[in-house]
């Protein structure tokens, strides 16, 4: 709990950072972003011909284990060997249905025509709410 703490901190304080106008427009173009980015994303594929995929591989490792080492009145204590997971996330490159990830760009694209309007919309009001001195 508390190592996410630590990590979790560091996140919440940036996040501080910026000005109220740049955290109201932050807040509210956050889909429009997202949608860039899966455009982005699908130009790629298409320009390479493939698509990456993320994978997580397991394996296993000896190790120190505490408790395994005997006991004392009914409690294990020392160490002992054995085996521990070690997960590795590896990238690979995957082939992609050209004419699908064609047509889901086409989405994309569309989607992100109608939500400009509304992000404007947004970005404009955060601006008049928030102007930057």
């Amino acid at each position: 709990m508390l190592s996410r703490i630590r990590f979790i901190l560091p996140l919440v304080l940036l996040a501080a950072c910026g000005t109220r106008q740049q955290q109201c427009i932050h807040y509210n173009t956050s889909d429009l972003r997202r949608i860039d980015r899966m455009i982005a994303e699908t130009e790629s594929n298409l320009a390479r011909g493939y698509s990456y995929e993320d994978v997580t591989i397991v394996t296993h490792s000896w190790g120190a284990c505490l408790g395994g080492g005997g006991s004392v009145n009914g409690q294990s204590v020392g160490t002992s060997m054995c085996l521990e997971p070690d997960e590795v996330t590896v990238r690979r490159a995957v082939p992609i249905d050209p004419s699908a990830e064609a047509r889901k760009l086409e989405g994309l694209q569309a989607r992100r025509k109608e939500l400009s309007p509304a992000a404007n919309r947004a970005i404009a009001t955060c601006k008049a709410t928030y102007p930057e001195s």
